[in-house]
């Protein structure tokens, strides 16, 4: 990582950093890919003045990683699990962002193992709904992580992670992520959310053969399966080759090929296919690029 001279780092905008404390120090920045990356390896040993400065500063973080393709340390491994949901809780009261749910863990032993199938549903546009909706977000959010969790349990899957706009889930069988995948976008389609608001998801589907540790899965296919949601568009479901190559009974969906695509962090191209099926919509914009590694 190039070192941050004085005078360049004075001359970054306060945006620049994940962290201002009370006495106007400037701290984490994360202007650039290598500096955020730094900065998720730093972020636990930082001192805030307040754990909502921590859960700001979180916030910030994540959402740099999220515009340089970074997969977060702590949505990987879970490395920041244990402050995240308490910060997250913290949030939840003082945001009104879910009302009045709990912070909840997850029950690794009852998690898959071998070869997995991971969902992966992130909101389109989160960030400008956000700012329209305002506090009534916190209702669109409460419905949106129904709509994809009861989807998830009803087709015998599990929830991994919901943190923000994304929600993780995991199956032991690529037919039921896909189902539960259709039935998601089917829901979205008949919703109604008022007010000319349209919320959309993208999803993403990936199998593999990820480590199940003592604080959740780590390994590559984690990484692939946050590369190829990125890449597609609201009302969108793209799956990789490994996913497409494990289902069996498709039941009337077919599957649309979008071309092999070099994803971010990934060391060979992964082909793209796309969820046709009736009542979703079938056209959308190429792979967005924000998933696609620079050639």
């Amino acid at each position: 990582m190039p070192e941050l001279s004085a005078k360049r780092r004075a001359a970054l905008p306060n945006s620049a950093f994940a962290h201002i404390d009370t006495r106007g120090r400037r701290r984490l920045p994360i202007h650039d890919e290598a500096h955020v990356r730094n900065a998720l390896s730093r972020f636990n040993q930082v001192v805030f003045d307040s754990a909502a400065a921590r859960d700001r500063a979180r916030k910030r973080l994540l959402a740099a990683a999220k515009k340089y393709g970074i997969v977060p340390i702590g949505f990987i491994d879970g490395q920041l699990r244990g402050e995240r949901y308490k910060a997250e809780k913290l949030a939840v009261e003082n945001e009104r962002l879910l009302g009045q749910v709990a912070a909840r863990g997850i029950d690794i032993a009852s998690l898959p193992t071998g070869v997995v199938t991971f969902l992966l549903a992130d909101i389109e546009g989160s960030t400008e709904l956000v700012a329209r909706l305002e506090d009534r977000y916190a209702d669109v959010l409460e419905n949106v992580r129904s709509i994809v969790r009861d989807a998830v349990r009803r087709r015998t899957g599990h929830e991994v992670d919901a943190r923000a706009d994304e929600f993780f889930g995991v199956f032991a069988h690529p037919d039921d992520a896909l189902m539960a995948s259709v039935e998601i976008q089917r829901a979205f389609q008949r919703r109604r959310w008022g007010e000319g608001v349209e919320v959309r998801v993208r999803i993403g589907l990936h199998s593999g053969r990820p480590s199940l540790t003592d604080t959740g899965y780590v390994g590559l296919a984690v990484h692939a399966a946050a590369r190829i949601c990125s890449a597609g568009h609201g009302g969108q479901i793209v799956m990789s080759g490994a996913t497409r190559d494990a289902l069996g009974n498709l039941d009337g969906i077919r599957l649309r090929s979008l071309g092999s695509h070099r994803l971010n962090g990934l060391p060979e191209p992964e082909e793209l296919i796309q969820v046709v099926a009736d009542d979703l919509p079938e056209t959308f914009p190429p792979p967005r690029s924000v998933a696609l590694a620079t050639v």
